[in-house]
């Protein structure tokens, strides 16, 4: 690797617990979304199209699925020479926490051996459950033009929400003052992406020292950028402004799918300037039967319609039936809704099927309803 150059590491290890049944036997980064992509699409597609080689997956729960579609590195054209998709599990530990990483700080600690390896200048850590286009080399820029020890990217979230989020508080040069987790009385809106570039050999040093000692979480947000605050290191904000969506529930999932459906979509998949690179999956074209009615949805590859499906989106290999109704939904790949069934604010696991006449999720609902078990249809 060429010395000035940055490494990314993604932080693809969280159990996403929140996500219920779609989590029991997928990492939350592997989970599918928008059709045809898998969440850890978009921070790989966004280290590809911005230049970044050299990618170590760090991994943990769950993760057979993620670890064997994230070493096929070619899929996001990071298979050149001396270029690559690693997949870094844990490593057995002496205690009786085996196979798991302490924390954020933790599991970029146990791969200093792997970032060493290249020699770095600078490190990028990414969260990989995140939803968003950025293009890092502009991030890296800011960071080397503020002479920075490290940037932390931030996006304005409603002052009512910051509430939910690692907070960062800055002067009027865009300095962060003040890291704030989850603060109930918050001062700023600026909240953290869990996007973070650092100067490797300073890292390095505080990672050594953080490994070292006991009454640390060993985690960037609670340990390191604290930490680094108090040392008196330059820690600048950098803001984004674009698309951002942490899918970390089933109704902030269901809301990441709706909103490809609006006209003003920030995210833009189809953008040939910044593509989102994801699994060539083999299916037919989609075939829609002159009986349906379709309004307002987004409809994948080797999907068959015959029924009516609105304001829904649709993901590779889905069956809709005559007759069968499908409003304010997601189904995901492999899913068979079958004659007269209606599936209303649902979102419906990988290859679950609604049977014949069966009634699935509510228009007054307050939350999406998930569906991870097939629904027995009319006798």
């Amino acid at each position: 690797m060429k010395q000035n150059s940055m490494l990314a590491m993604i932080l693809a290890g969280g159990r996403g617990s929140r996500l219920h049944e779609l989590t029991n036997k997928v990492a939350k980064p592997a989970v599918s979304y928008g059709g045809k992509y898998r969440i850890v699409d978009f921070p790989l597609s966004n280290c590809a199209n911005s230049g970044i080689d050299v990618v170590g997956v760090l991994t943990q729960y769950e993760s057979v699925l993620l670890n064997s579609y994230v070493a096929a590195g070619g899929r996001w054209g990071l298979d050149a020479k001396e270029s690559g998709v690693y997949v870094l599990p844990p490593r057995e530990k002496a205690d009786a926490n085996l196979d798991v990483y302490r924390g954020t700080a933790d599991a970029i600690s146990q791969n200093i051996d792997f970032i060493d390896n290249y020699d770095p200048e600078y490190v990028l850590i990414l969260s990989g459950d995140h939803i968003y286009k950025m293009n890092y080399a502009k991030m890296l820029a800011f960071h080397n033009e503020n002479n920075a020890d490290a940037t932390i990217a931030v996006i304005e979230v409603p002052m009512k929400e910051a509430s939910r989020f690692g907070i960062m508080n800055t002067d009027e040069t865009g300095r962060i003052v003040e890291f704030e987790e989850k603060p109930a009385e918050p001062k700023s809106n600026l909240a953290s992406m869990g996007i973070y570039i650092f100067n490797w050999k300073a890292l390095r040093k505080m990672l050594v020292a953080d490994m070292k000692n006991p009454d640390s979480n060993h985690d960037f947000g609670k340990d390191i950028i604290p930490t680094m605050l108090n040392d008196g290191k330059k820690l600048v904000a950098y803001k984004f402004k674009g698309y951002w969506k942490d899918v970390g529930t089933i109704d902030s999932l269901w809301e990441a799918n709706m909103d490809l459906l609006c006209d003003d979509n920030e995210l833009d998949l189809n953008d040939s300037t910044w593509k989102i690179y994801t699994e060539d999956v083999t299916a037919l074209p989609q075939y829609v039967s002159p009986e349906a009615k379709i309004k307002g949805a987004f409809i994948t590859q080797g999907c068959v319609v015959d029924g009516e499906v609105e304001h829904s989106v649709l993901f590779t290999n889905v069956k809709v039936g005559k007759g069968a109704k499908i409003i304010d939904s997601v189904l995901m790949p492999g899913v068979e809704v079958e004659e007269g069934a209606v599936v209303q604010r649902a979102l419906v696991a990988d290859n679950v099927k609604i049977g014949k006449g069966a009634i699935v999720g509510s228009a007054d609902s307050e939350h999406i309803e998930l569906i991870s078990k097939r629904v027995k249809g009319v006798e």
